[in-house]
């Protein structure tokens, strides 16, 4: 079990943490400040390395209105065997007005005989900005086969806030099975061992940054595609999909699409956050 509450407000241009609060195997490590933007970056830590069978991290983060928040973890989330139970992770964001995060976790690999879910509740207001970007990866086997795992399920569902009542805007979910479905074939993974995301919700979210992302991915060795959301209050949801066989190609593709908007939106450089 683990739990971690943070709360992000904003003061003379900087943001910080309001409040913090960490339980069992799951904590942050000290606030970092990557450029002069005011964005305050923070990394998850999970002490026990590795998720295992009926393991539950619960997370609850808030940004405050006008708040700038990075979060990311110190190394891949790794899901081991769980023999007669699952995995899960349950994590609630709720985005304030003008306020900002950015999720950048590094990958999720699933070893043999895995079952990991994974449940993401997203409240954003009209002038929020959000960018999650996230890899799946099958983990090693003995035979060194790939897709040995049983189950990922991993749920993102995102609502706009506005006079007090929430609607949905976008819904996406992703249930892999590989037991039970040949996950290699034509219209699933087509052939390819690795999945990434990246939802991108924001007011100047509209068909013609969806076309450029397109552009953008195509010069990278991935099959991507990208859909948009309906605009509610002003506000466009945009996800990115892409497959490709390589963790590292993922990342740079999701990098180079991230790296974009965060020059274009907020003048800062490139994510360069050198874990390795």
């Amino acid at each position: 079990m683990g739990e971690l509450e943070l709360q992000v407000a904003v003061r003379a241009g900087k943001s910080f943490t309001s409040h913090q609060y960490h339980r069992g195997a799951l904590r942050v490590l000290r606030p970092h400040y990557l450029d002069d933007s005011g964005q305050v970056c923070y990394v998850v830590v999970n002490p026990g390395g590795a998720y295992l069978g009926a393991d539950l991290y619960v997370l609850d983060v808030e940004v405050g209105d006008g708040a700038d928040l990075l979060l990311t973890t110190q190394s891949a989330t790794k899901i081991y065997r769980t023999p007669g139970s699952f995995a899960e992770q349950r994590m609630s964001v709720r985005l304030g007005e003008g306020s900002r995060l950015e999720l950048a976790p590094d990958q999720v690999i699933a070893y043999r005989e895995a079952s990991y879910r994974q449940n993401t509740h997203i409240t954003v207001r009209p002038t929020s900005s959000l960018v999650m970007a996230e890899v799946i990866t099958p983990g090693w086997s003995p035979d060194g086969a790939s897709f040995r795992y049983e189950e990922l399920r991993l749920r993102n569902e995102i609502r706009v806030e506005t006079g007090g009542d929430t609607r949905l805007l976008a819904l996406d979910n992703l249930l892999v099975r590989p037991p039970l479905d040949d996950v290699t074939g034509t219209g699933f993974m087509e052939g390819y061992s690795h999945m990434g995301s990246l939802v991108v919700v924001d007011a100047r979210v509209d068909q013609a940054l969806a076309d450029e992302l397109h552009r953008l991915a195509e010069k990278f060795d991935a099959y991507t595609g990208v859909s948009l959301s309906a605009t509610m209050d002003g506000i466009t949801a945009l996800v990115l999909r892409s497959l490709s066989n390589s963790t590292e190609k993922l990342n740079t593709l999701l990098g180079g699409c991230s790296g974009l908007l965060r020059q274009r939106w907020f003048g800062q450089a490139p994510l360069n956050l050198r874990k390795y």
